[in-house]
């Protein structure tokens, strides 16, 4: 059993990414082809958002708005405690201070709740992670930003696809992010991402950042870096994103299947009221989690922990000075969270394999 079976996904559309990626080799256009910009618009069209931005991954596409809000020494930007390192890094990248909030227990997105202790004059952004593919109480958070004079970019690497209220990740707040990491619910065949913006002169400058701050060729107008998605990448997820709908809810139904089957045995994950999960990860909790991860990995069934440290215990944050009873909810879950086998190919007899594991070893 794989944890994210992208071959079973290749089989599926095969001759139509083949064709593809041997159109893009036919026009030799690998860099900025016509199929970049296709793609763009065409992230548009589904999620929503007025201006899309590819680029080469969703590092950067974290990077480059921080950047072009000129973000720096001496701000400090909200991030969770509870979420990938990249999230943070990139605050720190440019010279600013990531303050960690702790999460809800049950979704393990960040509140206005949580963020609102962390407030102060240096206070100029919140980084809000749809954590696992369920977006945050985003409306509620960018009424509080907007009360503090802070921007909100939502951190949506792990919840393309999700809805909240019926609006699509990525739309939902004036910046957002996603990476086509390829184990992503929309991924490619090596690293991409995308940036979400809906004010223009800001989408102007974020491309130009992204493309050495050039603004006519050979002139540059600002420091920028090299971060362009590959046109052959651009193709596979042009292909990808035609069946995405529908690979959204096969992934639904599977989430379904396993929570259906492990009520009473694990705590499974709560989704929100008026939310659609695009489920990036099917995290359980398990107290003996390295025991119960040793039992599936003996039948066969590979598992994931996402994530065992929480940033405040990262070396790399040490001198911040936060402690664990600051964010006693990220610790916990850091020890108790494990992710199942989860992707859109998944057959619900392979569900019942991994749900008998379980039931044996808890």
């Amino acid at each position: 059993m794989e944890f994210c079976d992208l071959s079973a996904q290749y089989r599926a559309y095969k001759t139509e990414i083949d064709q593809a990626i041997a159109s893009v080799i036919a026009s030799s256009a690998f860099i900025n082809g016509p199929d970049v910009k296709a793609l763009e618009q065409e992230l548009v069209d589904f999620s929503g958002a007025s201006h899309v931005i590819a680029c080469a991954n969703g590092t950067d596409a974290l990077q480059v708005p921080l950047m072009a809000m000129g973000i720096g020494p001496g701000d400090e930007v909200i991030v969770p405690d509870f979420t990938f390192y990249a999230t943070a890094e990139m605050v720190a990248l440019v010279g600013a201070t990531p303050v960690f909030a702790d999460i809800d227990p049950l979704t393990y997105n960040i509140t206005v709740d949580t963020i609102r202790p962390l407030v102060n004059k240096r206070t100029k952004g919140i980084i809000p992670v749809s954590l696992y593919g369920q977006i945050p109480d985003l409306e509620a958070i960018n009424t509080f930003a907007a009360e503090h004079g802070l921007w909100v970019m939502e951190d949506g690497a792990q919840s393309f696809g999700a809805t909240r209220g019926g609006k699509r990740s990525t739309s939902l707040t004036a910046l957002a992010t996603t990476s086509f990491f390829p184990a992503k619910p929309l991924g490619c065949y090596g690293d991409g991402g995308a940036i979400f913006c809906s004010d223009e002169a800001l989408a102007v400058k974020i491309r130009c950042i992204c493309g050495h701050g050039q603004i006519k060729r050979y002139h540059h107008g600002m420091v920028g870096i090299n971060s362009r998605l590959d046109t052959i990448q651009a193709a596979i997820l042009r292909v990808k994103l035609r069946h995405f709908e529908k690979e959204l809810g096969m992934r639904d139904q599977v989430a379904k299947w396993y929570t259906e089957r492990l009520k009473g045995v694990v705590t499974t994950p709560v989704v929100e009221a008026g939310c659609v999960s695009a489920w990036a990860q099917y995290t359980i909790r398990v107290p003996n989690r390295a025991a119960v991860q040793a039992h599936l990995q003996s039948k066969g069934i590979p598992t994931a922990v996402h994530y065992p440290v929480p940033l405040h215990r990262q070396e790399v944050f040490a001198h911040l000075g936060a402690t664990d009873d600051r964010c006693p909810n990220a610790t916990l879950a850091s020890k108790e969270v494990m992710s199942l086998p989860m992707h859109a190919f998944l057959t619900e007899a392979q569900i019942d394999e991994v749900v008998a594991a379980l039931k044996e070893v808890l």
